[in-house]
């Protein structure tokens, strides 16, 4: 069998974004991406330092990225 009909469609379209935000404003960062339900979702990896893991996709991303630079309040990317 060939390689390309045992490929996962889009299976190299998945993001995951590490990023941190304060405490208090992980309940709106949710609230705001996911009610661009198309774009991501956001996942909290640890309350207490505001970490969040956000899952896009490489076709969605610039967009979604734009929203966030936009939201009114600190947002910091983690490598």
């Amino acid at each position: 069998m060939s390689k390309e009909i045992n490929r996962i469609p889009f299976e190299d379209a998945d993001v995951l974004i590490k990023a941190q935000v304060s405490r208090s404003e992980i309940q709106m960062l949710c609230k705001l991406v996911e009610g661009l339900g198309h774009l991501g979702v956001v996942t909290t990896t640890d309350r207490e330092n505001g970490e969040v893991l956000i899952q896009t996709t490489k076709y969605t991303w610039p967009e979604l990225k734009k929203v966030i630079e936009a939201m009114p309040f600190e947002f910091r990317f983690i490598n």
